[in-house]
């Protein structure tokens, strides 16, 4: 096991677990009358979340190739029966959830491990096709927008971005013709550009990141406050637990916006120490990814590695004004079981492969 990798992901949990504490104890005090409700349960997570690190760390990855369709096809199964009324559970305003007793869990998430793995196994067992569009591109094309567009009926426009640019960054990296990426770019924005314009919400979204001040106890809201949390943090912040928009300003602070929050208390200091431990945490594991000789290992760990600096940079660019409001967390630091269940097993499955 790569001791630096899992060290280094340990680290960000445990930050994470902190600043879910110092983000959500007025609200959670409010709400519940337990300032610890939300990170108890991050904790629990998170250990869960360890014990599977090192469960799958010692798993033989070359298995998953041969099981990867049939947890395709699971996967398949949740994301129809979550769109169920009765079975899926709405949450902001998605039925992305499934609900067990006061947790829930996003079979969303759980997709994004099969589909890494199936277009894994896919790129490495047709690597000699990788010149034909017909024979390698599209098939694998077809799955993905089959599975982005039921994420879409969630909807989850966010989770199902990322899981696309993760996806696609894994073909591109198979070393396929540069000219079929030209070709999918440009229908990615066409596309894109109609799923705004089809959903008012997201035309909102939009509008309110051009300009959130025109709507500034509405639709700008959330954006607004979130400026005004990393703005006033200066150098070095308003010291630990001593943020102000978590006082009911900036809404659930212990999600998508938890780094305001990180920025607004610790500043610009404690905001390059947390971007560094990203940093170095991505840079080893496509160190990694490039030194692996196995075809379907390499792909295994450049899309797992793809999805967190993915999401990652996402949720970043959402909270300092850079893209529209998306719902995508923070990975390890935002508050969410199934969101950091999942980037743990990335880490372990990766792991094994090294």
């Amino acid at each position: 096991m790569n001791k630096k990798i899992f060290l280094t992901t340990i680290i960000l949990s445990i930050i994470g677990c902190i600043m879910i504490y110092s983000s959500s104890y007025v609200w959670s005090t409010f709400k519940y009358g337990n300032s610890y409700k939300y990170v108890i349960n991050q904790s629990i997570f998170l250990i869960i979340g360890i014990i599977l690190m090192k469960l799958f760390s010692k798993i033989d990855y070359k298995i998953y190739k041969k099981y990867a369709n049939t947890f395709l096809g699971i996967c398949f199964l949740l994301l129809l029966l979550v769109l169920i009324p009765g079975i899926g559970t709405v949450r902001n305003g998605s039925r992305s959830w499934f609900g067990f007793f006061g947790f829930g869990f996003q079979p969303s998430e759980l997709s994004k491990i099969a589909l890494i793995i199936f277009t894994s196994k896919y790129l490495s067992n047709n690597d000699k096709y990788k010149r034909n569009t017909l024979k390698f591109i599209i098939p694998i094309m077809l799955i993905i927008l089959l599975f982005f567009g039921i994420i879409l009926l969630e909807p989850d426009f966010g989770s199902g971005m990322v899981i696309v640019c993760s996806l696609i960054g894994i073909i591109f990296i198979s070393g396929c013709d540069i000219s079929i990426f030209i070709k999918i770019g440009i229908l990615g924005i066409v596309g894109i550009i109609i799923l705004i314009l089809i959903a008012p919400y997201r035309l909102d979204r939009i509008t309110s990141f051009l300009n959130p001040w025109l709507d500034p106890l509405g639709s700008g809201f959330q954006m607004i406050q979130s400026l005004y949390a990393i703005g006033p943090g200066g150098i070095l912040g308003f010291g630990f637990l001593s943020s102000r928009q978590k006082h009911f300003y900036l809404p659930e602070p212990q999600t998508d916006f938890i780094f305001s929050i990180i920025t607004e208390e610790f500043g610009f200091f404690g905001s390059a120490i947390l971007l560094s431990l990203f940093a170095y945490l991505f840079y080893s594991l496509i160190k990694k990814a490039v030194k692996t000789n196995d075809l379907f290992g390499k792909y295994l760990i450049f899309g797992f590695t793809f999805l967190l600096i993915f999401q990652t940079l996402l949720n970043l660019c959402v909270v300092v004004g850079l893209v529209p409001i998306t719902g995508v967390t923070l990975p390890f630091i935002s508050y969410g079981g199934s969101s950091l269940l999942v980037s743990m097993i990335s880490i372990g499955i990766i792991l094994n492969v090294t």
